[in-house]
């Protein structure tokens, strides 16, 4: 497993924002095949890397570099939301740098037994970590209305109720091919459109099995807190729902939003900025999106850690 069975997203593009050094400890929040992490460790780093797929972490634990000593590849079998604990656990409290590269895995989508995706039929899943409730359970016990609600909210699918509906009248689902069936019957998908409308079902279900949007969301804030002053982060997100809440977490944690008006005053309570953006947004270039079709929708967002106190997350 020394070379990733797929390619990294703006590979060069997040080393770059990351700027390690030997000696440096860095945190890539979704290890997956390593890409990030093989470049990390390449540049002299030690790197603590997280991912809930056990396949991501029995391969990872082939590489040499967790066999140092001490070790410079230390793997955590965990979500990354969690990595405060597990590093706390580990005597870390302060990292030079986090990577995250948000959504699902190029192993996952490839690998028909997991269920991701439609290409190949397979079982309903979608897990990345293999346990709990899976896609089938919900399509298959889950209230109508509460699978119209997911779609919209997760998929941004217009018909969403339309879909629902199919979806409950075709109960029991069971693989990825009868799925994808009901959703094109549904929506009178003809053959040799641009985009197969089941796409959009199966992002919204998969990100509500798997809590992405959630996760995204307690691992930014994660990040905030293990992050020393002058600490990088660097996450790639894929899709519009990612994207904006890591544009919104950056952009309160820069101060921006407070910041709408210089004619206004700055709110007394408004806490100093955590975080200091680097650059703007990055996308992939023609020669990356050729090379590897599915970096065509990644953004890369950048910040560098200020010594400011981590704010209180919030509760939802």
């Amino acid at each position: 497993m020394s070379e990733a069975p797929h390619i990294p997203v703006l590979l060069d593009e997040v080393i770059e924002a990351l700027a390690p050094a030997p000696g440096d400890l860095i945190v890539d929040a979704t290890f997956g095949a390593g890409g990030y992490t093989r470049r990390l460790l390449d540049a002299g780093a030690t790197v603590h890397a997280f991912d809930r797929d056990p396949d991501a972490i029995a391969a990872g634990s082939e590489w040499p570099e967790t066999r140092e000593a001490p070790p410079r590849l230390v793997l955590h079998p965990r979500r990354f939301s969690e990595m405060v604990a597990a590093l706390a656990e580990a005597g870390i409290s302060r990292v030079d740098g986090v990577a995250m590269d948000i959504g699902v895995s190029s192993m996952q989508l490839d690998k028909p037994s997991r269920g991701f995706a439609f290409a190949a039929d397979g079982p309903l899943d979608m897990r990345m970590g293999q346990a709990g409730p899976s896609a089938a359970d919900f399509v298959n016990t889950a209230p109508e209305g509460e699978i119209a609600d997911v779609l919209f909210r997760f998929g941004e699918e217009r018909q969403s109720r339309r879909v629902a509906r199919a979806i409950v009248a075709a109960r029991p689902l069971s693989t990825t091919g009868e799925l994808a069936h009901t959703v094109r019957r549904a929506l009178g998908y003809r053959q040799g459109a641009p985009k197969d409308p089941a796409t959009r079902t199966f992002q919204a279900i998969r990100i509500h099995v798997n809590g992405e949007l959630e996760e995204l969301e307690a691992g930014l804030f994660a990040a905030e807190t293990l992050l020393k002053s002058g600490g990088r982060l660097a996450v790639v997100s894929f899709h519009s729902l990612e994207d904006r809440i890591v544009k919104q977490f950056l952009r309160d944690a820069s101060g921006a939003a407070a910041s709408v008006s210089r004619h206004l005053p700055q709110a007394a309570s408004q806490s100093a900025p955590t975080f200091a953006r680097i650059g703007k947004a990055i996308r992939p270039g023609a020669a990356e999106v050729a090379r590897n079709p599915r970096s065509r929708s990644a953004t890369l967002r950048a910040a560098t850690r200020t010594d400011a106190p981590p704010r209180e997350r919030k509760a939802a």
